[in-house]
């Protein structure tokens, strides 16, 4: 969504950073299906530059800070909502490198942004981890009865409905600047009463209708 916003102001990104983090509780960086974003970048026609971290707190900062600058990026763009904890340290490590960090979703309201999901995306739920999710919320598409069933979940629990708190984790497999779409092949979900993963085995791209 954040690459959509900025693509809509004129501002196209030829790189996608990513980070693979050991750990599954990451403070910055999430981890389901984040092997699929090689899909996602050719999807974009851009290159992709791969970090790695353990992704203990703070610590893998320092391996973001390394993979930025090795990347040798002017413009920064990411999707951070309303974490200030993650956009006060990107943004530290861009003001350091004098890199202008874009953060084209910062603040906006949720429902917005589901809404325009919906209506322009096609991204699953890969991952719950709160009270009031359960199984049957993994590998769905977030659409308008998605959103009706969050906002019962925000009235309910008061879980952020754009997921910023870790609520849960999302997947694009298709958007308006993909030339091509993700299908997947293979997927299974992990299910242990409390949190749950939707496992994608294999995926591939295919040509839009």
């Amino acid at each position: 969504m954040a690459l959509y916003k900025a693509a809509q102001e004129g501002k196209r990104a030829d790189v996608l950073i990513t980070m693979f983090a050991e750990n599954e509780y990451s403070y910055m960086f999430h981890k389901p299906a984040v092997e699929f974003t090689s899909l996602q970048a050719e999807a974009l026609g851009i290159k992709q530059i791969i970090g790695k971290t353990i992704g203990k707190k703070e610590a893998e900062l320092r391996d973001l800070e390394d993979i930025i600058v090795r990347s040798g990026v002017k413009e920064l763009i990411t999707g951070a909502v309303a974490s200030k904890y993650q956009k006060d340290r990107i943004d530290a490590i861009c003001e350091k490198h004098g890199i202008k960090a874009i953060a084209p979703l910062w603040g906006i309201e949720p429902l917005s942004e589901l809404r325009e999901i919906a209506a322009s995306f096609d991204a699953i739920v890969t991952h719950v981890s709160a009270e009031g999710f359960d199984q049957s919320f993994l590998g769905k598409k977030i659409d308008d009865e998605m959103i009706e069933r969050l906002i019962k979940l925000y009235n309910k629990y008061k879980v952020n409905m754009s997921f910023e708190g870790g609520e849960a984790e999302s997947f694009v497999l298709d958007m308006p600047l993909f030339a091509k779409k993700i299908r997947i092949l293979k997927a299974h979900t992990l299910w242990d009463g409390q949190v749950g993963t939707y496992v994608i085995d294999k995926a591939e791209l295919e040509v839009k209708a």
